[in-house]
């Protein structure tokens, strides 16, 4: 409170960006993520955000995970929420959102393509078929978890030909790489499909509609 009474005092009255700084100090949520999509969705829906990526083992966690045979939504309720802990451990004053998103195919477990040669064999191995896209979301308050969601889509994709997927690569790596199987349904990745089963926002990675319920619901932002 010293610093931001500091910036208060100190601030040049022309000073715009101060003031965004010090507005922002009282948020009404941190969200635990790097996703820029999933705080413009957020930010979109009128919340005040703090973002923080934390730092996680994910590979480890997946790792153990998948040798238990856990379901892909276990994973990534279980991603989530470590993601969410890790954050709410360091600020237990504040309310932390942590998110993961899992891609599902023929019961295994797809990751983001490090190459664009692994976008390639992956999209080859999705298309003309249906796969699954798992959103989870896991809040904490206190440093504790008060609410949890995981929601399902179902997207089938067309049988595109080759000449497409090279064409289609080539004009979207590397950026393609950031999402779970090599697509990205906002931009170009939409002519992919065929038929889309599931909410939008699940798709894009958060379970918005669920989030702004529970919020709504426990009075954290106006009904």
């Amino acid at each position: 409170m010293q610093k931001c009474g500091f910036f208060l005092k100190n601030m040049p009255s022309h000073d715009h960006s101060l003031l965004h700084v010090v507005i922002h100090m009282n948020h009404d949520l941190t969200l635990a993520s790097g996703s820029r999509i999933r705080a413009q969705l957020l930010q979109n829906a009128g919340l005040s955000v703090r973002i923080e990526s934390p730092k996680v083992d994910e590979e480890s966690i997946r790792a153990a995970l998948e040798a238990e045979e856990a379901r892909p939504r276990d994973v990534a309720d279980v991603l989530a929420e470590s993601k969410a802990r890790k954050i709410a451990l360091k600020h237990p004053g504040e309310r932390v959102l942590g998110c993961d998103q899992v891609l599902e195919f023929d019961g295994i477990i797809l990751n983001k393509p490090p190459t664009a040669e692994d976008a390639r064999a992956q999209l080859s191995m999705l298309r003309g078929k249906t796969h699954r896209l798992m959103s989870a979301a896991v809040l904490y308050e206190d440093a504790a978890p008060v609410w949890r969601h995981v929601s399902t889509a179902r997207l089938s994709m067309r049988d595109f030909s080759d000449a497409y997927l090279d064409d289609y690569i080539a004009r979207n790596w590397p950026g393609i790489g950031e999402s779970v199987g090599g697509y990205k349904l906002e931009e170009e990745g939409v002519r992919l499909f065929s038929v889309i089963q599931g909410d939008h926002f699940t798709i894009l990675g958060l379970p918005l509609l669920e989030l702004l319920n529970n919020l709504s619901l426990r009075k954290v932002i106006p009904a």
